[in-house]
């Protein structure tokens, strides 16, 4: 067999590979709309958790969670994984699924079961968000420091409200008086504060094509 006839069988691999890079390189990074959906419907239901706004209104969260916090986040996770970004593409999927999942939650909660045990249900419910946001702070701290605030107070967040919904009780629930919830209001505002100039920060760095907002790579 000639060279010429060998060269016309065999795959052009750098060619492939180097297709397949350019390809996921062309792709916008996602993390900005990530942080950004996670940070608005963040900034919302802690407000009502604060005791800011009474509990009635919780319900208006349910499209941000749905469609922004949602939908928005499982698309950047997608994008993520294109990327070859694990840890990105981990962390949106997953809490696009939790923002999906609460607007479940609060559409289909059981109807025959005692107060007491939704209470407990719920606090189950936010143990296993704060058990996964920890061991993602692992990670977080080899991408940068905005990004490890963010999880570091999520996980902060996450920890009081669970020890929030543990203690609760149906009067409380009521009056919405816990003051464990409330504190875990004010760290998810917080949380949102720093995803949202995470945003920001990638955004504006892109756009301008040099450090605008640090970030402070680790």
């Amino acid at each position: 067999m000639s060279q010429q006839q060998k060269e016309a069988i065999t795959p052009p691999r750098a060619t492939t590979a180097m297709a397949g890079t350019t390809w996921g390189a062309a792709i916008a990074d996602p993390g900005p709309l990530g942080l950004a959906a996670f940070a608005g419907t963040t900034f919302f239901l802690s407000v009502v958790n604060t005791n800011m706004l009474g509990a009635s209104v919780q319900s208006i969260v349910l499209g941000l969670a749905l469609f922004y916090g949602g939908l928005a986040q499982l698309l950047a996770g997608m994008w993520e994984f294109i990327k070859g970004n694990t840890f990105g593409a981990v962390a949106f999927v997953s809490f696009g699924a939790f923002w999906m999942s609460f607007w479940y939650l609060l559409n289909h909660l059981p109807e025959k079961a005692p107060p007491t045990d939704i209470l407990h249900g719920v606090a189950v419910y936010l143990l296993v968000w704060t058990i996964f946001t920890a061991y993602m702070t692992v990670g977080a701290m080899r991408t940068t420091g905005a990004i490890t605030a963010v999880f570091v107070l999520l996980t902060l967040t996450f920890l009081v409200l669970t020890i929030g919904w543990f203690s609760e009780s149906v009067a409380d629930f009521e009056k919405n008086s816990n003051m464990w919830i409330h504190l875990g209001g004010w760290l998810g505002i917080l949380t949102a504060a720093a995803a949202w100039y995470a945003s920001f920060a990638a955004v504006t760095n892109s756009t301008f094509k040099r450090v605008v907002l640090p970030v402070f790579p680790l």
